[in-house]
């Protein structure tokens, strides 16, 4: 049934000539007993709502209101639309605005309901979207040559990228942003679901260089993977062509350096810059203010504009004036629309402008039907002949509407043919309203008034509830072809053509489609162009993001701006907005965005550090080795008998023990060299000095024992020296296996002794488990064996050096102690550098080294000389007596008296001459040389 059998069907026989349904205005013809309005209701005034309201129960269908408190069904519940409310455009705006990666933007206003409710609903939702701490940042860290699998890659025009997400986040969107800050756009077009992952696909729209992203968020969501495909496979369908091309994806990988970061946000929230208002009569000069209070805010750039044409052309004459071209990035509301009244003579600064209008599609049958209208066959329409004048610039006859017009219609003229056409964009809500009334009747009769022709009864008594949910029920495609349908509140589904005005090569500017939306945003990214000739997104942002390894410190009350602190020290980039500090084995990596292992070091035998105590070692061992083989070889010679063979074998092990040392203190820590090392460490000092104790302890006994009797002290044979010496060496070798008990050998990475300010250089240091502390309690025994062996040789330093060592001995011991008395302030002086492992264990290994060669050049070395170059003097000598001996002692102590008393110390040498002579001879045992001697 068509509209006109409807409107007759549901029309009196005797109100034929006056149908229930209203012009235009919203006025109703006649009075009737069903009422219902088809209207314009101008957003900027409120004179029609009256009739949609609950007091007057009149149905209503509006095809121009787009007024947001219209769908408020407590004042307006009999209200309804073909056209979608701002509320609608308004989320329509803000999802433009985020997809450009806008997020800090101001919003002009033209004074009156349109304009203020259209940018308090943008506010609104913008607040309502969540703030733009939503955002989740991922950073790249794959590097050309890594074999970690993070693989770089480069696309080229036209390839599709995805991205594998696992988690409960679900971006909505991508960017890619290169190091000049351009953004580029991925729009997340397709989501396929395998099992827990989620698969994302963005087409490139040319060729950028592409970081993948592999790093696990907090926030629940991460990015696992990248592939890259090939466009085509996905052009033919979906599902299997798209597995096919993941499949054929790893052939098509190109590693690049990394030089983009990878944005995967949520939807967020909008930060609004400055809200201007436009007045219904503005002063002069208020529009150059307007701009220039835009200007204050420059990062701002983005201008969400809800204005009548008037106040858009002159905003946009002002920028012009102003020389702001380029400058605003204006994002148009319907009013503006594909209009060319706004942008006429202002396309240079229009340029690039987004603007948003409902979908509409012109209606051919009306463009044929209004075509042929004439004077003669359009009389019914009283505005038909004004319509003439104006559109054909005549006058008709006398009481013409023009009367300065040069000439007068013929009424010939043809709509289309003599003057310029096109379809008003609404026509195709006014057609949709007619029909949905249409239809909401047609049903109602049908459920009312089945097989009744005309207006039945029931039909005449129903009130204007039921119309409405026969008009709220109704469902049907419009005259574009697009669904017409009403949700609760009466309004018709959002759904907007989304233009770019741009100027193309030919200099010729024209609103090109760039996209649209159906309750969610869809873009084409590849149309777009900007007054640069650039496709990279220009920024309207308060602040660029933070570089890689630095958090956001927020402004406050400005959640959109922000001041970048990088992330210092140990700490990386835990999110957006903190940073945290790396466990204590771990430093930050180059981009401060995880924390990685700290490389673990070891003194390295090529090291400077190593090679001087091993060059060391090495001549000591040589030199020890060739002395005991002397020894060895020449063990019944009469030096070396006199030098008190036991003795100097366990002096010389200590010797060579201490050179020994130093491979274990430089060999890679494990717990055998740990084990040797706490074994040995003092153990080549305690066999040494414990054997020079002994002998300087038995040298003075003697002669102390020579000066007040004739009889030798007890416990000075070689077999009683041993024991004393071994039961010395026990207490080490005793301490040594309590600290085995308490605490076994083992290593462990100290972390802390190169623990630098800059984390690039932290090192750990791998190294056996001996503290200082440990240190000094295993070499604390042997230096008081030093010390005590140092009184020892200043006590017998006046024993005349034909009988004894005590004096080698005695400088042994001297040079000894400086030796160590330098160690200890080196060695505990570089506690806190960051060389401290190289220096102490050079230190040590040095110290022992030489503490070694100068009891072995000073006591060893004459020795050898004699026994290898002069043989002739290596020859028995007389044996003396005990009492010889004790008489030696006695003089000599008179004569350190004597030099005591002389002014410079100096003794006669003759008084020395002939004591072996004075002696008389006695018929006592002889005491052999090599008993007394050393």
């Amino acid at each position: 049934m068509d509209i006109d059998n409807i409107l007759q069907s549901v029309t009196p026989s005797d109100k034929r000539e006056t149908p229930e349904v209203s012009e235009p205005g919203g006025a109703s013809a006649a009075q009737c007993s069903l009422c219902c309005s088809i209207s314009f209701l101008s957003d900027g005034s409120t004179c029609s709502a009256p009739i949609a309201s609950p007091l007057t129960q009149i149905p209503q269908i509006s095809y121009a209101s787009t007024a947001p408190e219209l769908s408020d069904n407590t004042r307006y519940d009999f209200f309804s639309r073909v056209v979608p409310p701002d509320s609608y455009q308004a989320q329509a705006m803000l999802d433009i605005v985020t997809a450009m990666g806008w997020n800090y933007v101001s919003t002009l206003a033209s004074e009156g309901n349109y304009g203020e409710s259209g940018v308090e609903a943008f506010v609104q939702i913008s607040r309502d979207s969540g703030d733009t701490d939503t955002f989740s940042w991922f950073y790249g860290q794959g590097t050309e040559n890594d074999d970690t699998g993070n693989h770089v890659h480069v696309g080229t025009p036209g390839t599709l990228f995805c991205l594998h997400y696992v988690g409960q986040c679900r971006p909505t969107g991508v960017t890619l942003m290169g190091e000049n800050h351009f953004l580029y756009v991925l729009w997340t077009e397709n989501c396929f679901h395998f099992e827990a992952t989620c698969l994302y696909s963005m087409l490139i729209p040319s060729q950028k260089q592409f970081v993948p992203i592999n790093w696990a968020r907090r926030d629940g969501a991460s990015v696992q993977a990248v592939r890259v495909f090939p466009r085509k496979p996905f052009m033919a369908g979906r599902s299997a062509a798209q597995r096919r091309g993941m499949k054929e994806a790893s052939g098509l990988m190109c590693p690049v350096p990394a030089r983009h970061r990878l944005s995967v946000w949520r939807k967020g929230g909008v930060c609004i810059a400055q809200s201007l208002k436009v007045l219904r009569e503005p002063r002069p000069g208020e529009f150059d203010k307007i701009v220039l209070r835009l200007l204050e805010t420059p990062n701002a750039r983005a201008v969400i504009m809800f204005a009548n044409e008037d106040d858009i052309r002159r905003i946009l004459d002002a920028a012009k004036r102003n020389n702001l071209t380029g400058h605003f990035l204006w994002v148009g509301s319907d009013s503006w629309g594909s209009k060319i009244s706004p942008v006429v003579q202002q396309e240079r600064v229009a340029e690039g402008a987004v603007t948003i209008l409902p979908k509409r599609a012109s209606v051919d049958a009306f463009d044929r039907y209004f075509k042929s209208r004439s004077l003669s066959n359009n009389r019914r329409n009283v505005w038909f002949a004004e319509f003439w004048e104006e559109n054909f610039v005549c006058k008709l006859g006398m009481h013409g509407k023009r009367p300065g017009s040069p000439k007068k219609c013929t009424g010939l003229e043809k709509v289309g043919r003599d003057s310029t056409y096109e379809q008003e964009g609404k026509v195709q809500f006014v057609m949709d309203a007619v029909y949905a009334m249409a239809h909401a009747l047609h049903h109602m009769h049908r459920e009312l008034c089945a097989g009744y022709p005309g207006l039945c009864p029931r039909m005449a008594n129903i009130d204007g509830k039921e119309l409405l949910a026969h008009i709220r029920a109704v469902g049907f495609n419009g005259s574009a072809g697009t669904p017409v349908t009403f949700n609760e509140n009466g309004d018709a589904p959002g759904r907007y053509d989304i233009f770019q005005y741009q100027i193309n090569n030919r200099s010729t500017a024209e609103y090109k489609v760039i996209g649209h939306w159906t309750n969610q945003l869809h873009l084409d990214m590849e149309t777009l162009q900007w007054t640069t000739g650039d496709s990279s997104l220009p920024a309207s942002v308060c602040s660029l993001p933070c570089r890689t390894g630095e958090r956001k410190k927020v402004v406050k009350g400005v959640p959109c701006c922000w001041h970048c602190e990088r992330c210092e020290g140990y700490h990386i980039q835990a999110s957006e907005f903190t940073c945290e500090l790396c466990p204590y084995e771990k430093r930050p990596d180059q981009n401060r965005t995880s924390c990685q292992a700290i490389p673990i070091i070891k003194l390295e035998w090529h090291s400077p550090w190593a090679l001087l105590p091993v060059f060391i070692s090495v001549l000591g061992i040589i030199a020890t080795t060739f002395v005991i083989v002397t020894f060895v070889r020449y063990n019944d010679t009469p030096i070396v008998r006199a030098s008190g063979r036991e003795m100097s074998y366990v002096l010389l092990t200590g010797i060579f023990l201490c050179y020994v040392i130093t491979f274990p203190m430089i060999a890679a820590p494990d717990v055998v060299v740990c084990s040797f090392c706490r074994i040995f460490l003092g153990l080549g000092m305690c066999f040494s000095y414990a054997a020079l104790l002994t002998k300087t302890n038995r040298i003075h006994r003697i002669f102390e024992q020579g000066k007040t009797a004739v009889t030798a002290p007890r416990f000075i044979a070689p077999a009683s020296q041993l024991v004393i010496t071994f039961s010395l060496i026990s207490v080490q070798l005793l301490g040594v296996l309590v600290w085995f008990a308490a605490d076994p050998p083992h290593t462990f990475v100290d972390y802390g002794e190169q623990r630098t300010q800059d984390p690039g250089n932290a090192r750990g240091v791998l190294k056996c488990d001996i503290s200082d502390l440990s240190l000094i309690c295993s070499l604390g025994y042997s230096i008081l064996l030093m010390v005590t062996c140092t009184v020892y040789a200043i006590k017998t330093r006046g024993v005349p050096e034909t009988f004894n060592e005590a004096k080698p001995i005695g400088f042994t011991m001297y040079t000894t102690c400086i030796i160590w008395l330098a160690f200890i302030p080196i060695f505990f002086g570089t506690a806190q550098s960051a060389e401290r492992m190289y220096i102490q264990t050079a230190t040590l290994t040095v110290s022992l080294s030489l503490s070694a060669s100068v009891s072995l050049g000073m006591l060893y070395m004459p020795k050898v000389y004699i026994i290898i170059l002069h043989p002739e003097q290596n020859v028995p000598k007389r044996k003396r007596s005990f009492k010889a001996i004790v008489t030696v002692a006695t003089m000599t102590s008179k004569l350190s008296h004597l030099a005591a008393e002389r002014p410079n110390g100096e003794v006669k040498t003759e008084l020395c001459e002939g004591v072996e002579a004075s002696v008389p001879p006695t018929k006592t045992t002889y005491v052999s040389y090599t008993n007394h001697a050393m």
